[in-house]
């Protein structure tokens, strides 16, 4: 049975810079399908159904993403889409979530995640989800849950795992001892080989009310703003004056009632273009290709290349390894697999010169 009390809260005002040049303002990462066929954000809503009724799923999103979010998830309720006059990061973002939940039912517990994650097995997921409501549900603690990392990744943020506190359906609960931003190489080894890190997921439960109680203690000025703006002040108002801080480093890493539940299940945040080729089985020739129905990749002597297009298109390589090779729109990608991180450093550079391909 339906907890009547559980709303989950999707967030989906990010930018996306590093899939240019498929992602674009006026089309970011999480509306592309670019690890199925639904959009990232439609895949997301999928994995709660049967947990939470899509009339207790709130989008938060940029004032220019709506129309974007009701499109790819046509039965969500309008109302139910939190439009963002200015980005401002994930801890105004909850603030404004929890703000409009508690406005909604005093007595909520929220399911607070990424848009834009690939997580599989459903079953999996929905199960340990349901052994941190249970956590959430026995106090104020503010629930995440970390990845048992498999290699020492310096893309990642991570958590030192402390004393184990309890256990609810197939979950042990453990304390949190340190938020770790991304380490060094060096750093990430020593995380990897003394077996008490996790990854950060960036996801969380919690009653709606801790949540407001820890912003009240560690960003005052995010309730106090909401607070004025129940009393009639406009949104872009109040939102101008909110600090841009992640709720990682603006409430959780300096909250005492943090909680963190390891999982198993395979989790991805897929920050890259070179993220896909784990997401897409490779063809007879050893290639990943990742394009539309009526789309083709045809190669010769190539191996280990990502392709990826959402025309029907064709996509020809010869003599070539290990490239990410993407056609969006009036752009064209072509980079080595290792260098995919710095597909953010073209779209600054365009943004610098004042280019129109963003």
């Amino acid at each position: 049975m339906m907890n009547p009390h559980l709303y989950c809260v999707i967030m989906a005002g990010g930018s996306g810079t590093r899939f240019w040049p498929a992602s674009r303002r006026d089309r970011p990462k999480q509306f592309l399908p670019i690890s199925g066929r639904l959009p990232m954000i439609a895949e997301t809503q999928a994995r709660l159904e049967g947990l939470v009724p899509i009339e207790r799923v709130l989008v938060v999103t940029a004032e220019s993403q709506v129309d974007l979010v009701l499109q790819a998830i046509p039965t969500l309720p309008r109302k139910n889409v939190l439009a963002e006059p200015a980005a401002r990061n994930t801890a105004p973002c909850i603030g404004f979530a929890a703000f409009e939940t508690l406005r909604r039912d005093r007595e909520a517990i929220q399911v607070v995640l990424p848009s834009d994650h690939v997580i599989a097995p459903v079953e999996e997921f929905q199960s340990t989800i349901e052994d941190g409501v249970a956590e959430a549900q026995c106090g104020e603690t503010l629930v995440t849950f970390g990845i048992r990392p498999d290699h020492p990744a310096t893309g990642y943020g991570y958590i030192e795992v402390g004393p184990r506190t309890c256990h609810h359906g197939g979950s042990e609960v453990f304390s949190v001892q340190a938020f770790v931003e991304k380490p060094s190489r060096k750093e990430a080894e020593g995380f990897l080989s003394s077996g008490n890190f996790l990854w950060n997921s960036g996801m969380f439960v919690w009653k709606a009310k801790a949540i407001e109680n820890a912003l009240r203690e560690h960003l005052p000025e995010i309730p106090v703003a909401f607070e004025r703006y129940s009393s009639g002040a406009p949104l872009d108002e109040v939102y101008s004056n909110l600090p841009a801080l992640p709720i990682d480093t603006g409430v959780m890493e300096r909250a005492s009632n943090v909680r963190v539940l390891p999982i198993e299940y395979s989790w991805s945040d897929v920050g890259s273009w070179a993220a896909l080729p784990e997401l897409h089985p490779a063809d007879e020739s050893g290639n990943h290709p990742v394009l539309s129905e009526g789309g083709l990749l045809v190669t010769e002597d190539s191996r280990g290349c990502l392709a990826y297009a959402e025309e029907d298109e064709v996509i020809a390589l010869i003599g070539v390894e290990n490239l990410i090779v993407v056609r969006a729109g009036n752009a064209t990608l072509v980079c080595p697999r290792n260098r995919a991180q710095d597909v953010r450093r073209i779209v600054d550079r365009l943004e610098r010169e004042g280019k129109h391909f963003l």
